[in-house]
């Protein structure tokens, strides 16, 4: 009974060969302590560098005067490119302002010229035209001085474009006139029936045809007045010398 009862609970069985020490093996003795000291966190080697390297990095490290100068030549580069690029602009909007400024100033000028040019063309060409009136008017005179017998070919004109189916044809022509007319028209005279009258108030060198569907008149007058009209003149016939020089021209 003894025995069983002992034998309740767990054995101590100590290892083969083993040390009567090695119980405590796994501690140290105080005998065997010569020296110690609390133990704290910080008291690791190498924990200094590391709480200085942690306060280090918790706290703003302030910028060397080269990373300060580094920074100041990337923010001036930064500024001559915004600038240089903001230049370039304003200045291709400039240019094209400029352009359409010109553009209009040179279109107007242009314009300007057209208009005078066009006046003085207009005027040249009048008075070119009045210096032509005024030869013309001398070579006229001349001619009927000293070529009377064209009014024979006046005439006969005159009666040709008168149509055939016109009646009661009446040519009228000035007294001097009246020999040339019968010698060189009087056969086309006749054949169209015609009555020849001196007119002492036709002038020399033109003829008024009469029927009774119409009147040509081929005066000097007339004929005169038509030839100014294609010249974009207006000019009345003057038959004496002494007529104003200026009137042609002006």
């Amino acid at each position: 009974m003894t025995s069983s009862s002992k034998s309740k609970g767990p054995r101590q069985v100590p290892p083969p060969n083993a040390d009567p020490k090695a119980s405590y093996a796994r501690f140290i003795p105080r005998e065997e302590l010569h020296t110690f000291a609390a133990w704290n966190p910080g008291a690791l080697p190498g924990s200094e560098a590391a709480a200085a390297a942690a306060q280090a990095e918790a706290e703003p490290v302030p910028p060397t005067a080269e990373e300060i100068a580094a920074q100041v030549h990337a923010a001036r580069q930064a500024g001559y490119q915004d600038g240089y690029r903001d230049g370039l602009v304003a200045l291709e909007g400039f240019k094209q302002s400029y352009a359409a400024q010109v553009t209009a100033q040179v279109a107007h000028i242009a314009s300007a010229f057209q208009q005078q040019l066009g006046g003085l063309e207009n005027n040249l060409a009048q008075r070119l035209a009045g210096v032509a009136l005024s030869l013309a008017r001398q070579v006229v005179r001349s001619e009927l001085v000293q070529r009377p017998q064209l009014v024979v070919d006046v005439a006969q004109e005159a009666l040709t474009a008168l149509l055939m189916s016109a009646r009661h044809i009446t040519l009228r022509v000035h007294p001097d006139d009246h020999a040339l007319v019968v010698q060189g028209a009087h056969e086309l005279i006749e054949s169209r029936g015609a009555r020849l009258v001196p007119d002492a108030q036709i002038t020399r060198g033109g003829c008024i045809v009469e029927s009774d569907i119409g009147v040509i008149d081929a005066t000097v007058e007339a004929r005169w007045q038509r030839a100014a009209g294609a010249m974009g003149r207006e000019s009345e016939w003057t038959g004496s010398d002494d007529m104003n020089p200026s009137e042609d021209t002006e």
